[in-house]
């Protein structure tokens, strides 16, 4: 006897097999992962259904299937930081970092950070948001309840000033908004 997840799984989700398949074979380059990819995949769908079940479960599925694309890309593009192997004999330069570029180093991310704590409130957020914790336009305007227009100019006006701080010592200061005119004004109460 079948479970209702079960059910619902087959129902909503692997019906649509055939063109799940077509679509790991159009986005997915090695050819030889396909049938593991979409094993890896009813695994990550039938687990989150469990919790709670999508309310558009097609649109659900193919969405997961290129997060879980984009999930092994990241994975494969990790390297490795062991060594391997004896690097004594190869006598490669060395740059060595000096006092001075240590401390000129600290100096440059001390300005940094000044300049940081001195953004607009909201610019310092989304900035810190998608440059340091790197969520995505998308992410940071869901957290903050923001349009990604909103986003964007944030994150332009952020970077903007953060550069003038860092090369030409600037202190950054909060661009000033154009005085509205309110209605009153605009309707030429002239004296």
């Amino acid at each position: 006897m079948r479970s209702p997840l079960d059910q619902w799984f087959v129902q909503e989700i692997l019906i649509h097999e055939e063109a799940l398949l077509r679509y790991l074979q159009r986005h997915w380059p090695h050819r030889d992962e396909i049938h593991d990819l979409r094993q890896e995949l009813y695994v990550r769908l039938y687990e989150a259904a469990g919790k709670a079940l999508p309310a558009q479960p097609k649109a659900f599925l193919f969405a997961s299937a290129r997060h879980l694309m984009t999930d092994r890309i990241r994975r494969n593009k990790v390297v490795s930081i062991e060594p391997m192997g004896d690097f004594e004999p190869s006598h490669v330069l060395m740059d060595e970092v000096t006092p001075e570029r240590w401390s000129g180093g600290r100096q440059t991310l001390h300005r940094l950070s000044d300049a940081l704590d001195r953004l607009p409130a909201r610019c310092r957020e989304v900035v810190w948001l998608r440059r340091v914790e790197d969520l995505s336009q998308k992410e940071v305007a869901l957290r903050l309840g923001i349009s990604e227009k909103t986003v964007e100019k944030q994150i332009a006006k952020g970077m903007r000033l953060l550069a003038d701080a860092l090369y030409t010592g600037a202190v950054p200061a909060a661009v000033p908004k154009p005085p509205r005119r309110d209605n009153a004004s605009a309707t030429g109460a002239q004296d």
